[in-house]
């Protein structure tokens, strides 16, 4: 079947490479022509494990490519829609100018019988409006949430937990799902569970995984401060906790909280369009998620600040991560980059490093100091910050050879991920949240 796919980020790009090794034809298009660019030379414009493979193969194989032409996507018979939707300056709200601009590119470039599906991330009631322009010209909408994880991407895509597809509950509709499922037929046969519904639905299938997803991790946090108020352990109480099958234990991590360019948006979008529905009591919940959230990055810092008596005036800091997750080179809203914020603007010499953001991390926070190797980040430190749970901070390194690179003899574990009597057992004061 030929694709296409409009607007080629993190969603798209993926989408589009994952779509081609499942043997279509697809086309991808997006404004920014340093990204195209890129793209089309086979190149993964950020990090995301296992894409520079599939789009080199989809180059080889003739199936996949890109173009800033948006008149190339004339003949799919399936047009995705992964465009952006970032918080709007100044408000909660989601920006939907991205989208509307691509529905407006799009247009006259589509034929009757063809199916535009909707994967980005938007108030619930957006494609409603969008479906009606469609239907006039005989294309009908569909609203196909995604459910990537960043680090996980590919695999997600090619082997999803759900598939969820709203559709009006019309003719044109249910020819619109017939279309789609044949482009999953793959994933379909591997017995993906296939979720059909209506728009309405779909659109909320993706902001309220998200929302309850921050709300278990902020809920996590508040345990925390209960846990650092008491003597009580966060970490055992989420294994506690988790083995109820009603909660579960993955993600009840306590810590810096969540970031990236999903959760705080998705959450914050979620909880004006609450306001817009007149559901003040839900807007206030969501919002109290952010905020603990947020409070859980200065918590962290006033730790660092007791740890060293009371001021970090001068002291020497290693931060250890900077993207907001691992398995990412991504560092919007990165709470480790929050963290290493505060405590310069409190006096700290503050040096951070990371295995993927590094260069990300330079261009968004040019007044801090980012470096590429380890070994420099640790030098004359004074304390040491785990502020991104990567494996090769949280299963690689030694304490032992860590106290042979660095004066410090004190390690904070934001992310609650080291094995914390091995530091101990070492020599080394251990810190965390909710520990």
């Amino acid at each position: 079947m030929r694709l296409s796919v409009i607007g080629c980020g993190y969603l798209g790009a993926v989408h589009a490479a994952v779509m081609a090794s499942l043997g279509h034809e697809v086309i991808g298009v997006d404004i920014d022509s340093s990204q195209i660019e890129s793209l089309a030379g086979g190149r993964a414009p950020f990090y995301e494990p296992g894409l520079k493979v599939l789009l080199e193969e989809g180059h080889a194989s003739g199936l996949l490519s890109f173009t800033t032409d948006i008149a190339a996507v004339e003949g799919a018979r399936i047009h995705f829609v992964c465009v952006g939707t970032p918080q709007q300056d100044g408000t909660n709200a989601a920006d939907l100018r991205y989208l509307h601009r691509a529905i407006d590119d799009l247009i006259p470039h589509v034929n009757p019988g063809d199916v535009v599906v909707g994967r980005s991330t938007v108030p619930v009631g957006t494609a409603s409006s969008l479906a009606e322009r469609l239907s006039v010209l005989g294309v009908s909408l569909l609203w196909n949430p995604e459910f990537l994880r960043e680090g996980h991407a590919v695999d997600d895509t090619l082997a999803p937990d759900r598939i969820v597809i709203g559709a009006p509950a019309t003719t044109a509709g249910q020819a619109g799902i017939r279309t789609l499922r044949e482009a999953y037929e793959r994933l379909l046969a591997a017995d993906v569970p296939l979720v059909l519904t209506g728009l309405e639905t779909a659109e909320l299938a993706k902001v309220a995984a998200n929302a309850f997803l921050a709300t278990k991790i902020s809920f996590a946090n508040a345990m925390a401060e209960i846990a650092d108020a008491t003597g009580a352990d966060v970490v055992t109480l989420a294994d506690a906790m988790g083995h109820d099958i009603r909660i579960g234990r993955k993600n009840l991590n306590a810590g810096i909280g969540f970031g990236g360019g999903c959760l705080p948006k998705d959450l914050r979008a979620l909880a004006a369009r609450a306001s817009e529905l007149k559901a003040t009591v839900v807007e206030r919940f969501l919002l109290n998620v952010d905020e603990i959230n947020l409070r859980a990055r200065t918590r962290l810092v006033d730790i660092v600040v007791d740890e060293l008596g009371g001021s970090v005036q001068g002291r020497r800091i290693c931060i250890l991560g900077a993207a907001f997750k691992p398995q990412s080179d991504d560092v919007r809203d990165s709470p480790a980059l929050e963290v290493a914020h505060h405590l310069r603007r409190r006096g700290a010499v503050v040096v951070v490093t990371d295995p993927a953001a590094v260069e990300n991390a330079r261009r968004h926070h040019p007044e801090l100091r980012i470096v590429e190797e380890v070994d420099d980040a640790l030098d004359d430190a004074e304390v040491i910050l785990v502020l991104t749970d990567w494996p090769q901070f949280s299963q690689e390194l030694s304490p032992k050879s860590v106290m042979e690179r660095t004066p410090a003899r004190t390690i904070i574990d934001g992310r609650n991920c080291l094995t914390a009597h091995e530091w101990i057992d070492a020599g080394w004061r251990y810190a965390a949240v909710g520990r």
